[in-house]
């Protein structure tokens, strides 16, 4: 589940009430309702490499009644909650502190940001009603943010040997 939040930048109630009557794995994309969207606004959801293969696992596992249409089952049951004992543990195990699962969300919009997507079509992505409020997600390492001063002092120092 961890995977494919980071993958499709999802909230977590829109993951764990994921329905396969909301995947198109042939045509590469998920759908949230607007009842099920924050913004109360559809959202369509395309789908990477990495998240159609975790649906896919998650299909070939499902070993529940058929009625049951949620994507995200563990052990025949619904999963409602993705912070569990066992996620602590893998959080610990991993060095990971003060982990939010939303953080998943944040990450998910900072790498959209670094890989250039522009901040319009980020808004469409994550449903967000406004670009403030994609900006508020989207998070820039100082690494990234290095590479444009670098950039840009090298275009400067250009510049003046031409001059």
């Amino acid at each position: 589940m961890a995977r494919f939040a980071l993958e499709t930048g999802l909230r977590r109630s829109n993951v764990t009430g994921l329905q396969w009557s909301q995947v198109d794995i042939v045509r590469r994309v998920a759908w949230i309702h607007p009842d099920q969207a924050k913004a109360k606004k559809a959202i369509t959801v395309p789908l990477s490499d990495t998240a159609i293969a975790v649906l896919l696992r998650q299909r070939a596992k499902k070993k529940v009644p058929e009625f049951v249409d949620s994507v995200f089952v563990y052990h025949g049951r619904l999963v409602y909650q993705t912070v569990t004992e066992s996620w602590r543990k893998a959080l610990k195990r991993a060095g990971i502190r003060d982990f939010r699962w939303h953080d998943l969300r944040h990450t998910w919009a900072s790498w959209h940001v670094k890989r250039g997507t522009p901040l319009q079509v980020l808004k469409e992505l994550g449903g967000w009603e406004t670009l403030e409020m994609v900006q508020q997600y989207a998070h820039l390492s100082a690494d990234h943010l290095t590479q444009w001063v670098q950039s840009h002092t090298q275009a400067a120092e250009l510049q003046v040997a031409v001059g």
